[in-house]
């Protein structure tokens, strides 16, 4: 049976986009199951004691700006680092992932055309008309996956996303949780690949 890593990930997240081409090779290196788990930032931060951006110090503010310069090289992206439509209405683009997954396809294409127009194309992906148009192109059906986004299927997972990314010690997007061994941030899949490579047994706080 292949291993799983539950992926917790908000479309607003710069982070999750610069690290979401590299884990999805990890994951097919290795032979991994996801199961991708959109999460509401803001009720996370909320909840486990992080500041949203603006209520940040300004020098961690001004810190954030030149990691995005340095993972961007590093990554071999070309991105903005203050797009257009951002920060943009997240709900809709975080639910629209979640429907695209309840109707048993696979996230990875639509994920890689999202990304792309929030930071390289500066799209507002809080546009259901933009969603739209994301979907169509990679391949799915968004009238469907728009009913199903915009209903209650969607809203409750989405809640309970949020339950047990809060309960699995989840703090931050991305955050990738193998045998509930937490990794947080694009930074530490070099750790996570390590992890699948070796086997070992998870680490735990409780040494």
């Amino acid at each position: 049976m292949p291993r799983t890593i539950d992926y917790y990930f908000s479309m607003v997240s710069p982070w999750a986009y610069i690290g979401h081409a590299p884990f999805m090779e990890i994951v097919r290196r290795h032979g991994v199951e996801v199961n991708y788990k959109p999460v509401f930032l803001g009720r996370v931060f909320a909840e486990t004691g992080g500041l949203p951006l603006a209520q940040r110090h300004p020098a961690r503010q001004r810190y954030r700006l030149i990691e995005l310069q340095r993972w961007r090289e590093k990554r071999g992206l070309s991105f903005n680092i203050k797009p257009k439509h951002w920060p943009f209405d997240v709900n809709l683009a975080d639910r629209f992932v979640i429907a695209v997954t309840v109707s048993g396809k696979d996230p990875d294409p639509f994920l890689r055309r999202a990304f792309a127009a929030v930071w390289e194309e500066e799209r507002d992906l809080a546009d259901p008309l933009v969603l739209a148009e994301l979907a169509e192109a990679a391949g799915l059906d968004s009238t469907a996956l728009m009913d199903v986004a915009t209903g209650s299927t969607t809203e409750a997972i989405y809640a309970l996303n949020l339950e047990n990314a809060v309960a699995g010690d989840v703090f931050g997007s991305p955050a990738y949780v193998l045998d509930g061994e937490v990794f947080w941030g694009q930074d530490r899949l070099e750790l996570l690949e390590d992890a699948l490579a070796s086997g070992r047994a998870p680490y735990s706080a409780a040494v």
